[in-house]
C-alpha cells in the first residue's frame, strides 16, 4: 500500500486537468502559448517516466559507478543548455560544460569526503542533480551577461587595451558586474529560504514523513551546497569565458 503522502496514479492523471486549465487560459487570452504548454507538459511527463526507469536500474544494478556516470551525463546536458546562453562566445558550450563540471566535482567531492552525504546512488544522483542544476543556471547567466557586456562596452574595453592594459585588467570591471548579476538569484533565494516557501528537499522529506528537524538539517546542507556551487560555476565560467573573448595577442574578438 502506498504512502498517503504520495499521490496514486489516478491522482497523477487528474493533475493533467491543471495543465488543461493552463491551456484554456492561454487560449482564451490569445497568448499564443497553448501549443507550447501542451508540448511542455507532454515532454515533462515522458522525460520523468524515462528518468524514473533509468534511476530504478541505477539503484538496483549499476551501483555507485552508474550513479557517477549518470551525473556525468547531467553535466554534459547542463553544459549544452548553459552554453547556448553564451551565443557568439568561442567554444561557449565547452566553457559551460567545464564550469558546471568544476562546480559539481568540488561540491560533491567535499560533501562525500567529509561524510555529509551517503555515497550511494540513491543519494548521490538526486543531490548531484541539484548541484548541476544550480551550477547550470549560474553559468548560463554568467555567459549571457558576459556577451552582453562585451558587445555593449566594446569601445570602453578596447580603449583600456589601447592604453596598454592586459585583457584581464581591461575586462575586470565588466567581469565583476556580470558575476554580481549571475549570483543575485541564488543569494536572494538563500536569504529568504523558508520565509516565502519551503524548499524542494525539505518539502519532499516532510511529505515523506521525516521529522521537520531532520528535514531542516538536510535543507541547510542543500542550500549551502547550492550557494557554493553557484559561486564556483559563475567564477569558472567567467574565467574560462574571458579567455575565449580575447585573442592570444590580447585583442577583443
Amino acid at each position: 500500500m502506498s504512502s498517503p503522502a504520495v499521490p496514486e496514479w489516478t491522482g497523477v492523471a487528474l493533475s493533467v486537468s491543471l495543465v488543461g486549465l493552463a491551456v484554456l487560459i492561454a487560449w482564451r487570452q490569445r497568448l499564443g502559448l497553448a501549443r507550447e504548454i501542451v508540448i511542455a507538459g507532454v515532454r515533462a511527463g515522458i522525460q520523468l517516466f524515462l528518468v524514473g526507469a533509468v534511476l530504478l536500474f541505477l539503484f538496483k544494478h549499476a551501483g555507485l559507478p552508474g550513479g557517477f556516470a549518470w551525473l556525468a551525463v547531467m553535466v554534459v546536458i547542463a553544459g549544452q543548455v548553459a552554453g547556448r546562453r553564451g551565443k557568439g562566445l568561442r567554444h561557449s558550450r565547452y566553457v559551460a560544460t567545464a564550469a558546471v563540471a568544476i562546480a559539481a566535482a568540488v561540491t560533491m567531492g567535499v560533501l562525500m569526503a567529509f561524510g555529509v552525504i551517503q555515497t550511494t546512488p540513491r543519494v548521490v544522483v538526486p543531490v548531484g542533480g541539484m548541484v548541476v542544476s544550480g551550477s547550470m543556471a549560474a553559468t548560463g547567466v554568467t555567459l549571457s551577461r558576459m556577451m552582453a557586456e562585451a558587445r555593449g562596452q566594446r569601445a570602453a574595453i578596447e580603449a583600456r587595451l589601447s592604453l596598454g592594459l592586459s585583457a584581464a585588467a581591461a575586462f575586470a570591471p565588466h567581469r565583476r558586474e556580470l558575476l554580481r548579476t549571475a549570483l543575485i538569484p541564488t543569494l536572494d533565494s538563500t536569504k529568504v529560504v523558508g520565509l516565502i516557501s519551503l524548499p524542494g528537499a525539505m518539502t519532499g522529506l516532510i511529505l515523506a514523513g521525516v521529522s521537520p528537524e531532520v528535514a531542516i538539517r538536510y535543507q541547510i546542507v542543500v542550500m549551502y551546497m547550492l550557494l557554493a556551487a553557484a559561486v564556483m560555476a559563475a567564477l569558472a565560467a567567467a574565467e574560462l569565458g574571458q579567455r575565449m573573448l580575447f585573442t592570444p595577442a590580447q585583442q577583443l574578438r
